[in-house]
């Protein structure tokens, strides 16, 4: 599976079997996370067998069950990090998809077991990613018009780049908080793409914006564009 299916066969999965990852999968998880830290300067990381953050106490709920993996995504207290956080942990929740796992993102309904990742002085827990082999593969939601979602700004009356359709499709089927997709494209001239987080309250917006973002980016193909 490359990474267009995986963007559009990926749904978000609550509810998990007991089927461990597979050690060779797990390294190509751990391949790609190191990949990504190195770029980003997060701090994200692989937990496995661990139970504890989805069953215990108040936690237990937000219709989760039998989750048992987690990516855990860490990263410095101070600092501008939300799109990195969205763009990095979507690199990593299209290769699981690819390798044939299930995935949530997940923000609030866990307990943070510090014991079960590394975690610096300086540096916090964002949120996690649920993964692992889902009783199902989850359900797709309705889509929303690309229209509303973007704004061709370039001179002249060219037609829309087929590449440009492709991101917004990739960039409406990423998943937000809620659902909520506040987020905006812009297309300029010389083939530039601008992208905006738009306010909301919930405080998710800038690291959804990194989520679309890597759905664009991958859709749309990096040689056909640039960000603004």
């Amino acid at each position: 599976m490359d990474l267009q299916q995986a963007i559009r066969e990926r749904h978000s999965v609550r509810k998990y079997t007991d089927r461990p990852i597979e050690p060779e999968k797990a390294a190509e998880i751990q391949k790609l996370i190191d990949e990504c830290n190195a770029k980003s300067g997060l701090h994200i990381q692989l937990v496995q067998n661990e139970p504890l953050a989805f069953s215990t106490g108040i936690f237990k709920y937000g219709q989760f069950s039998g989750v048992k993996n987690y990516i855990a995504l860490v990263v410095k207290k101070d600092g501008n990090h939300e799109e990195a956080v969205g763009y990095y942990g979507q690199r990593i929740v299209l290769l699981m998809q690819s390798l044939g796992l299930n995935s949530c993102w997940v923000g609030l309904t866990f307990k943070n077991i510090k014991s079960a990742y590394q975690m610096k002085p300086d540096e916090k827990l964002r949120m996690v990613i649920a993964c692992g082999y889902g009783e199902s593969n989850g359900a797709a939601r309705k889509l929303k018009p690309i229209s509303r979602f973007y704004k061709d700004a370039r001179s002249g009356n060219a037609p829309l780049p087929e590449w440009f359709e492709r991101g917004m499709e990739a960039a409406l089927l990423a998943p937000t908080a809620m659902n909520r997709q506040k987020f905006f494209f812009t297309l300029l001239d010389g083939n530039k793409v601008a992208a905006k987080a738009n306010f909301d309250l919930m405080g998710y917006a800038p690291l959804d914006l990194g989520i679309v973002k890597c759905n664009f980016e991958i859709a749309a193909g990096k040689e056909n564009f640039e960000w603004a």
